[in-house]
């Protein structure tokens, strides 16, 4: 499970994340998606002579490196970290307020809300795998800069169109793939960026804030979000996230980095690169089943991330406000998943949390075409779908992104994250585009149904695998092969 641009949905995509907060130092880090190199002579020469140059400059001061103990004493990564709370937080707004603006003012139907969310994301399927390779050979915290600066100038698009009385769909339909672009370079370096920040024993700690922060964003944003939508008209609204990437960006330009690059010569051809991630990832059993279950899981939970606009304010009659509401509160699951994931971990063990939290994750869909039936309750049902679907999801985003980036070389992590993400969001369009069509079809209700059952099927690749009997994930030194042995680095 994977979670894409927002962590909605029923209850969210599975994600790509971060660590646990942590009350004293958490261990998992964010969610599966990892290993093989392909190289130049030899794959596993590669990766050696990677890890030898990471042994020899380990000890080596830099300019910049972190200092010992909590990272509540890193100013740097706290100038980060800030400016991504704070942008997590707009976020947050555009994510309600663009599907307003699109049911509720511009009347769309389901088809294209569907297309409205397959352009949301479809650069992920387009642009992903390259961007990974490139994303390797630049500064990460600079695509970051470059990536925050478009997004804030692509959404203040909006607002002038609608102050001109020239908005239409397919305007947003354009915004919607230029953010899309930019989210792919930025949420692609953003995940690569932490080990060049801060120590690798707090990689688990920077990753758990991260994560911590966008739950609490998805706490506050919805519920203020739905407010401010009734004082002010949606296009304005937007204006808020504008603002907030633009802090971002300066909070970006004042953070340093212990990025060293690649030198130019020892850049392959792209499409060898992005081959080379494309093999570390799937060469690794463990990560070819959390993929096979992110990926199916995402793709079926489209249907509610696409039609759960039109269910709740069409269908169901809720107001703007409760609809916020109900993503406030079903975002507290995800601030409580991030802050007992270490306790579970440590309770239950590394791998089995895996298991357990897609099959708890694929149940909780189920609750939302339940609600039909008892509209009375919509609210409350629809609070509890939500809860229980970010509870886990970070469950098992924190467990398996830790798992891929403590496995993962320094010079891969680009292609990696891109890799995975090419796979368990690529599907997202797609699905986007199908469930919209289906929802238009055969109605939203039954829609919904196909996806909340799609989404319990697609824990299989996981409940079915090894993971029950390993107790704790492999260490980085080894490497669980496609042949079942395993591979010391």
């Amino acid at each position: 499970m994977s979670q894409s641009p927002r962590d909605a949905g029923a209850h969210g995509r599975v994600a790509s994340g971060a660590d646990s907060p942590s009350a004293g130092e958490v261990l998992a880090e964010a969610r599966a998606e990892a290993s093989i190199p392909t190289s130049r002579g030899s794959a596993d020469d590669a990766v050696e002579a990677d890890q030898d140059l990471e042994r020899r400059t380990a000890g080596a001061p830099a300019a910049t490196s972190a200092p010992k103990g909590s990272l509540w004493h890193d100013r740097n990564f706290l100038t980060m970290w800030s400016g991504q709370a704070l942008s997590q937080f707009g976020a947050q707004i555009t994510e309600l307020a663009i599907p307003v603006l699109a049911v509720l003012l511009l009347n769309a139907s389901e088809w294209q809300v569907g297309v409205l969310t397959a352009a949301n994301v479809a650069a992920f399927l387009v642009v992903g795998l390259p961007a990974g390779a490139w994303i390797d050979r630049v500064r990460k915290r600079h695509v970051m800069i470059w990536a925050d600066l478009v997004r804030a100038v692509a959404l203040s698009a909006l607002p002038l169109l609608a102050v001109l009385g020239a908005l239409q769909m397919w305007h947003i339909y354009v915004v919607a793939l230029v953010m899309g672009v930019a989210t792919v370079f930025f949420d692609v370096s953003n995940q690569s960026i932490v080990p060049s920040l801060v120590r690798r024993d707090q990689i688990a700690e920077a990753n758990g804030k991260l994560q911590s922060t966008e739950q609490l964003a998805g706490l506050a944003g919805p519920a203020f979000g739905g407010w401010l939508l009734g004082v002010i008209a949606a296009p304005f609204a937007i204006l808020i996230t504008s603002g907030t990437y633009l802090v971002s960006f300066a909070a970006l330009l004042f953070t340093k980095d212990r990025e060293t690059l690649r030198p130019a010569h020892e850049h392959e051809p792209l499409i060898k690169e992005i081959g080379e991630g494309l093999r570390w990832v799937f060469r690794n059993r463990l990560l070819r089943r959390i993929v096979g279950t992110t990926s199916v899981s995402n793709f079926f939970n489209m249907a509610s991330t696409t039609l759960i606009a039109i269910f709740a304010l069409r269908e169901l009659g809720l107001s703007v406000a409760s609809f916020g509401l109900v993503f406030s509160l079903g975002a507290v699951g995800g601030l409580l998943g991030a802050i007992a994931t270490p306790h579970i971990v440590e309770r239950i063990g590394e791998a089995r949390a895996i298991p357990v939290a897609s099959i708890l994750f694929g149940l909780a869909p189920l609750l939302v075409p339940l609600v039909v039936l008892v509209p009375s309750l919509a609210v409350p049902m629809l609070v509890v779908a939500f809860f229980l679907g970010s509870f886990t999801v970070l469950l098992y985003n924190i467990t398996q992104v830790t798992f891929r980036q403590r496995i993962t070389p320094t010079r891969l992590l680009g292609r990696m994250n891109a890799s995975i993400r090419f796979v368990v969001w690529g599907v997202m369009p797609i699905g986007a585009l199908v469930f919209g069509a289906l929802g238009q079809w055969i109605g939203v209700v039954p829609t919904l149904w196909i996806g909340a059952v799609g989404q319990l099927l697609a824990t299989l690749f996981v409940v079915t695998g090894p993971f029950w009997t390993l107790g704790e994930l492999p260490d980085p030194d080894v490497q669980p092969l496609e042949d079942g042995g395993e591979s010391r680095r």
